[in-house]
């Protein structure tokens, strides 16, 4: 697998990531009341930040050698 591939597929999951700790935390105040509510907004925001250390980390990585289109 290339460099640019694995990159593209960490910026996916990262994005997958932030789509379910949205999704999580609207779920979590809307029908969740006490402890639960806490542990699964808790889960949702490590995996926010967890997802925007793994795009800050694919973006300043720079640029991967490739095949140049002319």
């Amino acid at each position: 697998m290339s460099d640019g591939l694995l990159k593209m597929w960490i910026a996916l999951g990262a994005i997958g990531l932030m789509f379910f700790a949205v999704i999580s935390i609207t779920w979590s105040r809307t029908k969740l009341n006490g402890i639960l509510k806490f542990i699964v907004t808790l889960f949702a925001y490590v995996c926010m930040v967890t997802a925007g250390i793994l795009i800050l980390l694919v973006v300043f990585s720079g640029p991967v050698p490739g095949m140049i289109i002319n």
